[in-house]
């Protein structure tokens, strides 16, 4: 008898599923961690030193053919390519990589994830998924209700803010019409603008913001001057410092003039669930829709989004059929309809990782690492003010500080975040203010120490004087 076609021995490789499949995965997780392991030891740092032509080198040397005439066995695979990833990795478990809104996933979200990817469920029909369609119903309806306080309140797992926005903007169109116009500040993310233009809306109107929040006054000179039906969009964490738009006098001016309101809460959203800090963004629950990352201040492996709208009906515009997946008579009969929760197909159930995650540590374990990352900023910032050597920008609002160098000028300043990343030394962002280049420092890593604090100070101080 001869070996079926492309399988060399007979014996096809093992399957994550079915019964045999925690078998089969234990002895590879085990390569898996021991090569994350030997990886970090290796990267030493917050990411590889030398640059992106040494690490694509590194890479080249490592990956070698990408498809062998012979493979090289499943231990051998992760090996190399498990160590090449860690080894090659911009690490945000090390408080020195600090430049993005890039968290640290939290290991009951990672091994949670491992499960789902096991599994393989798709949330586009619910004969692939008829656990985890629950699990995101559950889910999506209790998170959707920390915002709202409507009877139906709804949310739809995203892959992010961007498709979020995406989301949101689509759902105003189909209630207004193509002609709806866009208001932005210009601190928002730019997947609002861009997602104007995928819709074929009129291209959206940004309004300044020189003091980095969208001014009531100037939007109410807009709303005062749009051709017709309107969303603002409105931002509760801004990607460059972290800032929150007055959301009570915008939703108050949204009301006025007949508006729709949109809030981009990707970053601050959860502020909301702390006490402590559920102030700053007051005024979220008069949107007629949020977006809400978890792969933020949630502390999950990205991807884990949302978009939140007080009334599931406002969702309906979403509503697809394709009989393979969701025919008429199976929807009467009893059977979920998962298709009108995306416009993805295949998607995965990443609201499982989200789940266990709540679970695992609780509305009050969930609030304390909020907290304790913001005060983390704030104990940054207050060490960057009373130094001599560094200027800071402001208070920070959630965990962004904006600094710069005393002496430095700003092309002194971006070669010297450029000589921090080469030198795999440490990761900060950049973004302009007032007219100049700052340092960014993102802090999402509530295992962060003062004492990590202070050796980012001082080596900041050492590099800015060589």
């Amino acid at each position: 008898m001869t070996a079926p076609p492309g399988t060399g021995t007979g014996t096809p490789p093992p399957l994550a599923g079915g019964a045999d499949g925690p078998t089969a995965l234990r002895p590879l997780l085990d390569t898996v961690l021991d090569a994350l392991a030997a990886g970090a030891r290796d990267r030493g740092g917050p990411l590889p030193a030398g640059g992106p032509d040494a690490q694509a080198a590194r890479v080249r040397a490592a990956l070698g053919d990408v498809l062998p005439a012979h493979g090289t066995g499943d231990h051998e695979a992760l090996r190399t390519l498990v160590h090449t990833l860690a080894a090659g990795a911009a690490d945000p478990a090390d408080p020195l990589c600090a430049a993005h809104l890039h968290c640290p996933p939290l290991a009951v979200a990672a091994a949670a994830d491992l499960a789902a990817s096991a599994l393989n469920p798709s949330l586009d029909s619910w004969d692939q998924a008829p656990a985890a369609s629950a699990v995101e119903a559950l889910l999506t309806r209790a998170l959707a209700a920390e915002f709202y306080d409507t009877p139906h309140a709804d949310a739809l797992v995203t892959t992010g803010g961007t498709e979020a926005n995406q989301l949101a903007l689509l759902l105003a169109r189909e209630r207004h019409g193509p002609a709806l116009t866009v208001l932005h500040g210009a601190n928002a993310h730019h997947s609002v603008p861009r997602a104007a233009w995928l819709l074929g809306l009129p291209p959206a109107t940004e309004l300044p913001t020189p003091a980095g929040v969208l001014d009531p006054a100037r939007l109410a000179e807009a709303l005062a001057a749009a051709p017709g039906p309107t969303l603002v969009t409105a931002t509760a964490g801004t990607t460059d410092a972290g800032l929150v738009d007055p959301l009570h006098r915008i939703a108050d001016l949204c009301d006025r003039y007949g508006a729709d309101l949109h809030v981009d809460a990707a970053y601050g959203g959860l502020l909301a669930l702390s006490p402590r800090h559920r102030d700053t963004v007051a005024g979220l629950g008069r949107a007629h829709s949020l977006t809400i990352d978890l792969h933020k201040l949630g502390w999950q492996p990205v991807a884990a989004g949302l978009l939140a709208v007080p009334d599931s009906a406002l969702l309906a515009p979403l509503a697809h059929q394709a009989d393979y997946l969701n025919a008429t008579d199976d929807t009467e009969a009893g059977l979920p309809d998962l298709l009108g929760r995306s416009l993805r197909t295949t998607r995965r159930p990443d609201a499982l990782k989200i789940a266990a995650t709540l679970r695992s540590l609780g509305r009050d374990g969930l609030v304390r690492l909020i907290d304790r990352t913001c005060e983390l900023a704030r104990q940054l910032a207050a060490l960057l003010d009373a130094h001599p050597g560094f200027e800071l920008h402001s208070a920070p609002i959630i965990s962004t500080v904006l600094f710069r160098p005393t002496h430095a000028d700003d092309d002194q300043l971006a070669t010297l975040r450029r000589t921090l990343l080469n030198e795999g030394r440490a990761v900060l962002g950049r973004t302009h203010a007032d007219g100049r280049l700052w340092l960014k420092a993102t802090l999402l890593n509530p295992h962060t120490t003062a004492g990590d604090l202070d050796t980012l100070i001082a080596l900041l101080e050492g590099s800015t004087h060589r």
